[in-house]
């Protein structure tokens, strides 16, 4: 029988080898017995250092998913109610893991919502729905900062009230609320609040709120039934939230802003009239309010609706009011109500291409470079019956000499000073003999407006006097019978 040599006489003889073994092969060889003792045992120490080494390495596999298992992210603090468990929001929760892919955060359940010792102690929940702050003293201050708001929530009264990017009525959509759909308040903040038809803010605040699916933007609180949570399932007030389909042709509609008809013939005839652009007439559906407007020249008019509902294909009804819209192409909306005398009216709206900030500054731009134009001609006209005419370079004029026209043209109390409007346009058949048309406004205390087509030429300036009737809007259709024309001759002397 063979026994194994002890490790430390191996050891020995594997250190000495070169001393020892070289020694005795000097005078004896040594024995086969010996050399396959040898030989068996490294063989069974490399097995044990293998096991070792596997046993080791799986220790270090487990501890690793042991303590990545147990270990926190941080904490945070829960926005929205959980359901199952019911855990509050406010609540400060341990956070485990945050998954990217399913958009959810792994976190643990706080004991005195446990109802089970047994049950798991981790539940998970939507990304949008907890705020993660880091460490728990972060997270203590934010649910201090955030406990007047914890249990509020509300229940939107209007289908389709729109969530906004900013917390102003012209901001941006991004979510369009059904009737009946619960969000939750986050903060109230600071905005522009919807004006009324007498000009006053509605009732009502901006809030900052999130939705159930994760969208989170600015409402406006006028058609928002506003309560406090504290036990239960969030549900609404009123009742169950009514699914409303999918309505990709009323979104559009109430995505643009529509102005009336004739502010779509303004810009194909490029004649802008900048004071009727600056009074923003415009038909408003509004979805934020829940009070649908008209207001156009001399027309003022709102319908306080409880929905929108389809009334046959691109056609809608405003629940609760005469009023109906029916959109006949996608920048062309027609409007309808029932006026006091029992008759439908219908008033067509249009949706722009262009902001009318823009056209406004683009209108403004045409009339500076004409202005420009006889500005740089002169600046100073003068005609030996009619006096002299100083244009400046800020817009006025100042006219002396002008005895031959009093009072027919000009009354005696007139000073001769004030600003030129280049706001007028001239039709089509007057083109070939003027450049265009402007108003003399007198700023002297008379309140005198003058208007005249002008023209241009290397010697001078033209001007024939326009009778009120000749101007229809801004612009000139028609001449006097017998029209005043005089002539201006620039002053070479500067």
């Amino acid at each position: 029988m063979l026994n194994f040599l002890p490790r430390t006489s191996y050891m020995s003889m594997s250190s000495n080898r070169e001393g020892e073994f070289s020694a005795a092969n000097q005078h004896e060889r040594v024995s086969p017995v010996c050399a396959r003792t040898t030989m068996v045992y490294a063989a069974k120490v490399r097995d044990v250092r293998l096991v070792r080494g596997k046993f080791l390495f799986f220790l270090f596999i487990f501890t690793l998913t042991f303590f990545s298992s147990c270990s926190k992210l941080g904490y945070g603090v829960l926005l929205w109610s959980t359901e199952e468990p019911a855990i509050l929001s406010g609540t400060i929760l341990p956070v485990y893991i945050k998954s990217n892919i399913n958009q959810t955060w792994v976190v643990g359940i706080p004991k005195q919502y446990r109802e089970d010792k047994k049950d798991d102690n981790k539940i998970e929940i939507p990304l949008s729905q907890l705020n993660f702050a880091g460490s728990k003293r972060k997270a203590r201050r934010f649910s201090e900062e955030f406990a007047y708001y914890a249990p509020v929530y509300a229940e939107n009264l209007q289908d389709r009230l729109p969530i906004r990017d900013n917390p102003d009525n012209g901001a941006r959509s991004v979510y369009r609320l059904r009737t009946g759909e619960i969000i939750k308040i986050l903060d109230k903040v600071e905005g522009n609040p919807p004006i009324s038809m007498t000009g006053a803010p509605l009732p009502g605040d901006w809030y900052k709120v999130l939705t159930h699916n994760g969208v989170t933007g600015f409402c406006f609180s006028y058609r928002l039934k506003i309560f406090n949570h504290y036990e239960g399932p969030v549900q609404a007030v009123h009742g169950n939230k009514i699914e409303t389909a999918p309505d990709p042709d009323l979104d559009l509609v109430l995505s643009k802003k529509w102005s009336p008809e004739s502010y779509l013939q303004m810009i194909n005839t490029r004649r802008i009239d900048i004071n009727e652009l600056k009074k923003d007439y415009r038909f408003d559906p509004g979805q934020d309010t829940g009070i649908a407007k008209i207001i156009l020249p001399g027309m003022e008019m709102e319908f306080v609706y409880e929905g929108i509902i389809p009334d046959g294909e691109r056609a809608w009804i405003f629940e609760g009011t005469s009023l109906q819209m029916n959109l006949r192409t996608n920048t062309s909306l027609a409007v309808q109500f029932m006026e006091s005398t029992g008759l439908r009216r219908t008033l067509l709206f249009v949706a722009l291409s262009a902001d009318i900030d823009d056209l406004i500054l683009q209108e403004n731009t045409r009339r500076e470079s004409q202005y420009a134009l006889i500005f740089n001609q002169g600046p100073v006209f003068t005609s030996n019956n009619y006096g002299t005419i100083t244009f400046t370079q800020t817009g006025g004029f100042s006219w002396t000499g002008f005895d031959l026209l009093v009072p027919q043209v000009i009354p005696r109390d007139v000073k001769g000073e004030g600003q030129v409007d280049m706001g007028l346009f001239i039709t089509q058949s007057f083109e070939e003999r003027y450049n265009g048309a402007f108003t003399l406004r007198f700023t002297d205390g008379s309140k005198l407006i003058l208007r005249f087509m002008y023209n241009l030429d290397n010697q001078g300036l033209r001007l024939e006097v326009l009778p009120d009737y000749a101007v229809e809007d801004i612009t000139v259709t028609r001449r006097a019978p017998s029209p005043m024309v005089m002539y201006f001759f620039r002053d070479s002397s500067l």
